[in-house]
């Protein structure tokens, strides 16, 4: 089962007469049988975004999968588009207040009245309909960098530093952090990998995609010099 609500964050606003991307958000995937977090994106919160972030964690699916996801509704169209009828795919909605909250509590989600579960597509067994797992990571994520902490001078404002800090946390946090429960990392529990794998591991693959860009490179300038013909030749 996989489940995958999206978690906020706005890493550039519009200041002292500047444009920036406003607000982003991570939508993040996670089984929470082994801890893997199967897919992440940053991005807007539109049915676009929804339908690429599903495509690519479609595409990382060995098999069929039961799905929760919040109601958000940009997933229900994203989802059926991708997996048509091969899912089991439910929604929790969870019912908020209508209280306004207090100026100094603005950040704070309204108070949570309830929940109810909704099923979509195919037979999703009602005991596994949950988002409890994700946002427990969401937290993780949160709590692992300080680019998620508002009114702090650690709160993210480039986005692609941003998008980088995250990727980074996610590879260590699969690879390379050992959870207290399973006590391997998810994916060694995923069968993604078979061994513990160390920052240096992660160092390295930098050294193994700058070196297949600069062969890419060579190729293409061997490519391009044989492909303009023989050297004009002048007489002196």
């Amino acid at each position: 089962m996989v489940i995958l609500p999206c978690e906020g964050q706005e890493p550039a606003r519009r200041q002292e007469g500047r444009f920036g991307y406003g607000s982003v958000w991570t939508w993040t995937a996670l089984d929470p049988d082994t801890k893997l977090v199967a897919s992440w994106m940053v991005g807007s919160r539109d049915g676009a975004a929804a339908k690429e972030f599903i495509g690519d964690l479609a595409s990382r699916l060995a098999s069929r999968v039961q799905l929760t996801t919040d109601g958000h509704n940009a997933y229900l169209t994203a989802v059926e588009d991708t997996f048509g009828a091969d899912i089991d795919y439910a929604q929790l909605v969870k019912i908020y207040g209508n209280e306004t909250a207090p100026e100094d509590a603005r950040y704070s989600p309204a108070i949570c009245m309830g929940s109810r579960k909704e099923t979509i597509l195919g037979t999703p067994e009602r005991k596994h309909i949950s988002t409890s797992h994700v946002e427990r990571q969401n937290l993780t994520m949160r709590m692992g960098m300080r680019r998620f902490t508002r009114l702090t001078n650690g709160f993210g404002k480039k986005l692609e530093n941003h998008i980088a800090a995250i990727s980074l946390h996610f590879m260590y946090y699969n690879f390379c952090h050992i959870h207290q429960i399973l006590r391997i990392t998810p994916a060694m529990a995923a069968g993604v990998t078979d061994r513990l794998w160390s920052i240096a591991d992660i160092v390295a693959l930098l050294d193994v995609t700058e070196k297949a860009k600069a062969e890419a490179n060579r190729s293409q300038r061997e490519n391009s010099y044989s492909n303009k013909g023989p050297a004009l030749g002048f007489k002196m």
